[in-house]
């Protein structure tokens, strides 16, 4: 019998214990009866399945201290009390301690089950949470969080070269994980003692983006009144990781080439040259084997790179995994906002993973800030506005939406600015204003792999 229809029966009473076990029986249920509620919680086991259903007129135990010892072990299990002395104030002074309900005989037959189903439900519905928040726990050891085949494949293949020291080409879609995997490539290696260094070749002009590899002397260039260690440098004894290398400038590709075949540098302003140690992990969000999507990027450069490729699959090519994914942001974003843990509804995460995610991770985990704090309306009970979220001023409610469209608008232009002051059609002071006031950080949604 399917251990999600289990349920736990509890009656001093022979005849009554063994018809109501029938009844039961029949509709589908696997049924354990027990005459003393003392036989009950010794059979009992953790995280159990099914729900009870107890008498309320027992000797030593009675249903109701049943129900608080229950509680203690297990507050979400539901427990349905049943009594011959109709009681309205016992029963609704029960239903407010948390009995699931209470049924005073005699009752028809599909009051009960009626009262079982949806028990069971909600209990399945607790077990699922419950299951998916310790599947999450602990992802700083392992924070490529995913079950289904091609993340094992894709963890499997980075224990494999992570010590190697041969430079890798991670190939992903904006929001992927890029720099998760170029994280980890680091901190499995023997390089974790070095230096992880990151930096995002498609966020900087063509004109800074040298001296931030390389280097400079004081006085290389206008502008330049101190010494300044390079990237490169800095990375020397551990990793660099150069995401979105396909925005790199040619004049910069020809240097690097250099720093990737010979390993060793000039400053700008000097003629020193440098040896440097490192591993460089370089990342795109094309497909750089491909010499449509290539274009301008020297066709050297890439084959020096291409050593190892490793591709990280798009959140829709591995659905299965949205549901731990999601589970993961929201107990990340309810300890971040000091929110409690909302219950996550099946119907939710249907939703969630019917989605295509065109932001892949990165998207899925903004939406997950957005559904603890309330701001994501979804039509099921667990993701109905809280008493507290309901009780707002009208100033109040204006501050929360206004928020909650700088964030959306932030994510569709990816934390540019001038983007995302067009779209709402503020000056930028006003804009940045808005930001210090709701507390919003702008970093968060800059196009960049974490």
């Amino acid at each position: 019998m399917d251990s999600a229809k289990s349920v736990f029966l509890i009656d001093d009473d022979k005849d009554l214990r063994k018809a109501t076990q029938q009844t039961l029986e029949l509709a589908g249920f696997a049924v354990s009866a027990f005459p003393r509620a003392a036989e009950a919680l010794n059979a009992l086991p953790a995280d159990f399945a099914g729900v009870i259903v107890s008498d309320i007129r027992m000797p030593e135990i009675d249903g109701l201290r049943l129900f608080e010892l229950i509680r203690e072990r297990d507050p979400d299990l539901p427990v349905i009390l049943i009594t011959g002395h109709g009681d309205i104030p016992m029963a609704v002074n029960a239903i407010q301690n948390g009995v699931y309900d209470f049924i005073a005989k005699p009752f028809p037959t599909e009051r009960l089950l009626q009262s079982l189903h949806r028990a069971q439900e909600k209990r399945a519905l607790v077990l699922e949470n419950r299951a998916l928040r310790r599947a999450a726990e602990n992802p700083a050891d392992n924070p490529l969080i995913g079950q289904t085949p091609s993340m094992e494949r894709l963890r499997h293949t980075l224990r494999q070269i992570a010590d190697t020291d041969v430079d890798v080409l991670v190939r992903g879609e904006t929001g992927s994980g890029k720099e998760v995997v170029a994280t980890l490539l680091h901190r499995w290696s023997r390089r974790n003692r070095g230096n992880f260094v990151a930096l995002n070749c498609g966020a900087l002009p063509d004109t800074v983006i040298e001296s931030e590899l390389f280097g400079h002397e004081a006085g290389a260039f206008t502008g330049a009144q101190k010494k300044r260690i390079g990237r490169i440098e800095h990375a020397s004894g551990g990793t660099l990781f150069l995401d979105e290398i396909e925005s790199m400038p040619p004049s910069t590709q020809v240097k690097m080439l250099r720093v990737l075949e010979m390993r060793e540098i000039t400053p700008l302003g000097t003629n020193d040259v440098r040896t440097v140690d490192l591993r460089v992990v370089a990342a795109a969000k094309i497909d750089l084997s491909d010499p449509a999507q290539r274009g301008d990027f020297r066709d050297d450069l890439y084959y020096r790179l291409n050593v190892v490729t490793i591709s990280i699959p798009p959140l829709r090519e591995r659905r299965d995994d949205i549901a731990l994914l999601f589970s993961f942001f929201v107990q990340r974003a309810a300890e971040r906002f000091h929110k409690p843990t909302p219950e996550i509804s099946r119907s939710l995460l249907e939703d969630l993973k019917s989605r295509d995610w065109p932001g892949n991770v990165r998207e899925l985990s903004h939406f997950s800030e957005r559904f603890v704090l309330g701001l994501e309306s979804h039509e099921t009970p667990a993701a109905q506005p809280r008493a507290a979220d309901t009780a707002l001023s009208l100033p109040e409610r204006i501050d929360q939406y206004e928020a909650q469209l700088i964030r959306e608008v932030l994510e569709q232009h990816q934390g540019d600015v001038r983007g995302t002051i067009e779209a709402l059609g503020i000056a930028r002071k006003t804009f940045y204003d808005k930001l210090t006031r709701h507390g919003i950080s702008r970093g968060q949604y800059l196009q960049k792999d974490g």
